[in-house]
């Protein structure tokens, strides 16, 4: 019962985690079109702050950035698509009830699809790190990400100025 419960809870923070791990993504495409951001760089520090924090060695952190960066680009190209939908129907001035019902479904729908990622994904990190690493691993990963969220926000209006 402690298990299935313990399974629960970490699989409820890797959804938490990816979750959060799609915003900085989000976040790079704006930083990029208005600043080019150097995602080189970002990945770098990220990983580099990640081993640092959840204390992982060379051959955790080789196996445990693959499978997150995997994860994270399946979800970045679910939003893309989303994005495109979403954009094609803000382009018509004269949108419908029903394609705001549309709209909303298609986010319904985009959520379920990340939690079925989310879900496929779950049994392979608990093969790749232990509890332990793993946990800290996604508290390190959200602790960069906001604190770079952050540094975006205090510094976007300084680079909209330049």
């Amino acid at each position: 019962m402690m298990q299935l419960t313990y399974r629960r809870a970490m699989k409820r923070n890797i959804i938490l985690l990816i979750c959060l791990i799609m915003l900085p993504l989000h976040m790079a495409t704006l930083v990029a079109q208005e600043r080019k951001m150097d995602m080189a760089d970002y990945e770098k520090r990220k990983k580099e702050f990640v081993q640092r924090e959840a204390g992982l060695s060379k051959a955790e952190a080789d196996r445990y950035f693959p499978l997150t960066n995997e994860l994270t680009k399946k979800k970045f190209e679910l939003h893309r698509k989303h994005r495109e939908k979403v954009q094609r129907i803000k382009d018509n001035s004269n949108i419908s009830n029903e394609e705001y019902r549309k709209m909303l479904e298609e986010d319904v729908e985009l959520k379920m699809r990340e939690a079925a990622l989310e879900k496929e994904f779950a049994p392979r990190f608990e093969k790749v790190l232990s509890p332990e690493k793993l946990y800290k691993a996604q508290q390190a990963e959200r602790q960069f990400i906001q604190k770079e969220v952050s540094n975006f926000r205090s510094n976007s209006g300084n680079g909209r100025n330049r």
